[in-house]
């Protein structure tokens, strides 16, 4: 079981990680655009804002959170770009001071979760655990689109294992959102962590296997870069399947991005 107060704290420094990048940029850099199609930075930050608004509700208003679910299941393919279109529409201070108090919110009330409370969400209902993970695997993902937006090479840290963890734990998310077959057995995924030190998920002598950098593979399973541009190998048809399809965001199959040589 994960540590909640080391998960929450993993959290605040993502986002402050990402903070220190945006806080001072320039108002016209907030209108740059990310590799995510029609996304500048300020929608990227403004997506990270209501979604950890949303997640508050889901602690501390299900009626409000289930009002939430219900429009988004009305407008399945849009919803999440009509919520961060929303949000651009406030001043760049306004929105940089809504996005860090509503993180601040978030981990405040994740905090106060009583142990075994199973909490709504978008996807199959989580602990607060494993909600305050969703929310780092988001932070990073949508971070990674904001500094290449910029330019920015990011160092990875330890904080990389929450990203790699939800990765490996929605394998099965991801084949059952493309009514695919999936796998009856456990797969291997052995990743080699920022300081070099192993990380590893499943059997030893499981027949599918994932290996490679924990950084290619959490860019991977986030989809922010091509399976082609990463050092990540699979052994097993099935493990080659998966990687192929890796998501670990709720919602329809993303598209993912087009391989280096393609979109440069």
């Amino acid at each position: 079981m994960a540590d909640l107060t080391a998960v929450l704290a993993d959290l605040t420094a993502e986002c402050d990680e990402l903070d220190a990048v945006v806080a001072t940029l320039p108002e016209a850099d907030w209108s740059r655009p990310t590799p995510a199609p029609g996304w500048t930075i300020a929608h990227q930050i403004a997506h990270l804002a209501w979604t950890d608004n949303v997640a508050t509700l889901s602690v501390t208003d299900p009626g409000a959170f289930q009002a939430e679910l219900w429009r988004a299941l009305t407008d399945v393919a849009g919803f999440v770009d009509r919520a961060a279109a929303e949000r651009v529409a406030q001043p760049v201070a306004e929105l940089h001071s809504s996005w860090r108090a509503g993180q601040a919110a978030l981990v405040t009330a994740l905090a106060h979760v009583p142990d075994g409370t199973k909490l709504s969400w978008f996807g199959p209902p989580m602990s607060a655990a494993s909600m305050a993970t969703a929310r780092i695997m988001e932070t990073w993902a949508h971070g990674q689109d904001v500094v290449d937006a910029l330019g920015i090479t990011r160092l990875p840290t330890a904080r990389l294992r929450n990203v790699a963890h939800l990765g490996v734990r929605t394998r099965d998310f991801a084949f059952l959102l493309r009514e695919r077959p999936v796998p009856a057995d456990a797969f291997r995924v052995e990743l080699s962590a920022p300081d070099g030190s192993p990380w590893t998920w499943g059997p030893e002598g499981a027949a599918q296997r994932v290996s490679g950098p924990a950084l290619d593979f959490c860019l991977l399973v986030s989809q922010r870069r091509h399976r082609a541009d990463l050092a990540v190998r699979a052994e097993g048809p099935e493990a080659d399947e998966w990687l192929n399809i890796a998501q670990t965001f709720a919602g329809p199959p993303g598209d993912g991005r087009s391989p280096a040589e393609i979109s440069a």
